[in-house]
């Protein structure tokens, strides 16, 4: 008996499933350690009067109090309508540019290795080096394109850019673009290496045009890849913060506050962390939905492809 409850035992160590989990635990400790408790903790302090500025009533329970000041702040709103306008702006520039440099790339000509080099140094320049470098370009002083605009001759003067509410929110749009369409052309890149060349000589043969190659065959291939990409640009793009801290700090008039700037500035600059942890996840609950969204459709795909 007891030696068959051994055996049992060892043939349950031995499962792919306890195999599968002693690999998985690690990670899980990560990103319980890292993420949920993080969340357990923002999302209590949602519900909490913990501002720093009156230490006397902090850490009291304030119910749905936060939730409240958040959803009748008019600058919520504001911040949240310029988060999306910047969000569908920069993702859909993104993805424009990035899949026609895929496209571009995927061609066998002379330079191409030089392009393609050239081409992911944006993305290899760290966020904070981006901003400042777009920054320094941009400024009203000495900045570069002030310079070049000037001799010749599309201006009659320097221009303050970024102290302009209109041009402000293009620069640092442009710069979020500039940066992250590197990654939508490698991806796209990378999508179309894997296509076999069999559909093409099958679609040549067939007299198909390269517009009908483009749509049957080149999009419908690289459509999986471009539909998780596109989650992860729409969730980096609707939380940005760092190139607008560096480059404008939300100004001018507010013109660059984002949703997660204007989290930060509750948090940090007010003190107001319960607060701050409210919007910080209501946040959370609007990226989700997204990423849910995406996944609807991306499994729609999945199920139509197969």
């Amino acid at each position: 008996m007891l030696k068959k409850d051994k055996t049992r035992l060892y043939q349950m160590l031995n499962s792919e499933n306890v195999v599968g989990w002693l690999f998985l635990g690690p990670v899980l400790i990560i990103v319980i350690g890292l993420i949920f408790i993080p969340l357990c903790q923002a999302f209590l302090m949602g519900f909490q009067d913990l501002n720093l500025k009156r230490p006397a009533n902090s850490g009291d329970f304030a119910g749905l109090k936060n939730y409240i000041s958040v959803f009748t702040n008019a600058a919520f709103y504001k911040s949240m309508l310029r988060t999306l306008v910047f969000m569908v702006i920069s993702v859909l520039l993104e993805f424009s540019i990035g899949i026609a440099l895929g496209l571009v790339l995927n061609i066998d000509f002379i330079g191409r290795r030089l392009l393609q080099t050239m081409i992911i140094i944006p993305w290899a320049i760290p966020i904070t080096v981006n901003g400042l470098m777009w920054k320094w370009i941009l400024n009203s002083s000495y900045g570069a394109l002030n310079a070049l605009l000037l001799q010749f001759g599309l201006i009659d003067q320097y221009q303050s850019w970024l102290g302009d509410p209109q041009m402000a929110f293009i620069a640092i749009t442009l710069a979020s673009v500039w940066k992250e369409t590197p990654v939508v052309a490698f991806l796209t890149l990378a999508s179309l290496k894997t296509i076999p060349d069999e559909l093409y000589e099958v679609s040549y043969l067939d007299g198909a045009s390269r517009w009908r190659e483009l749509w049957s065959i080149t999009l419908p291939s690289v459509l999986p890849m471009l539909m998780v990409t596109l989650i992860l640009k729409t969730v980096d793009a609707f939380k940005v913060f760092d190139i607008i801290y560096v480059m404008t700090m939300g100004g001018p008039y507010d013109s660059t506050k984002t949703i997660a700037y204007l989290t930060y500035e509750e948090t940090f600059s007010y003190l107001n962390f319960g607060r701050g942890a409210s919007m910080a996840i209501v946040m959370t609950l609007i990226i989700g939905c997204f990423a849910l969204f995406y996944y609807r459709i991306l499994d729609r795909k999945s199920v139509t492809l197969e």
